[in-house]
């Protein structure tokens, strides 16, 4: 009996996933940059099915490519820190006031889509057309989403200012 592509990916997955991320783990010090090296890994294999099929040890090639991927990722966060680091300090947060910091808190609770459709529109002020393009998704769609967003956000801030009003801490409106 053979076993398809799909299902030697699947099996590998499950047998070795958890044993290459501890793996990686202890080469990159990061538990999340394990997950998404060895994630990339399993991509690779996706992608060339046939030739893990090929391998004596398919395990050994998954970690493999992981520390490499790894290794890149690395190296790009290195030169990436070097450019900013010669940019200078990032820049500070143009407002701390508590209203905009009340609607950054409630932005990140919205939906991705209604969050990334009002971010773009509003904050970097580009029309719907073009946010549209942005996010591979119709007008319509951006329209859509800005309308709930709005609805939402604003429910949102209602909500964040009466708690912050029956504590006595601040008023967002004044």
């Amino acid at each position: 009996m053979t076993v398809s592509d799909g299902e030697l990916i699947s099996e590998l997955y499950a047998g070795c996933f958890r044993r290459l991320v501890v793996q990686l783990y202890a080469v990159t010090g990061d538990l999340s940059e394990a997950q998404e090296a060895v994630q990339e890994a399993f991509t690779r294999a996706l992608a060339a099915p046939r030739r893990i099929a090929g391998l004596d040890n398919p395990e050994a090639w998954l970690r493999r490519v992981a520390v490499n991927v790894a290794r890149s990722r690395h190296r790009r966060r290195r030169v990436l820190d070097t450019l900013l680091r010669r940019l200078g300090p990032p820049p500070t947060v143009a407002d701390r006031s508590p209203e905009h910091l009340a609607l950054l808190t409630a932005l990140r609770e919205l939906p991705e889509g209604q969050r990334q459709a009002l971010a773009l529109h509003y904050l970097v002020d580009l029309p719907v057309d073009e946010v549209a393009a942005t996010l591979g998704v119709s007008p319509g769609t951006v329209k859509s989403r800005l309308s709930r967003g709005r609805q939402a956000l604003a429910a949102l801030l209602a909500d964040h200012h009466t708690a912050e009003t029956s504590t006595g801490r601040i008023d967002v409106r004044s």
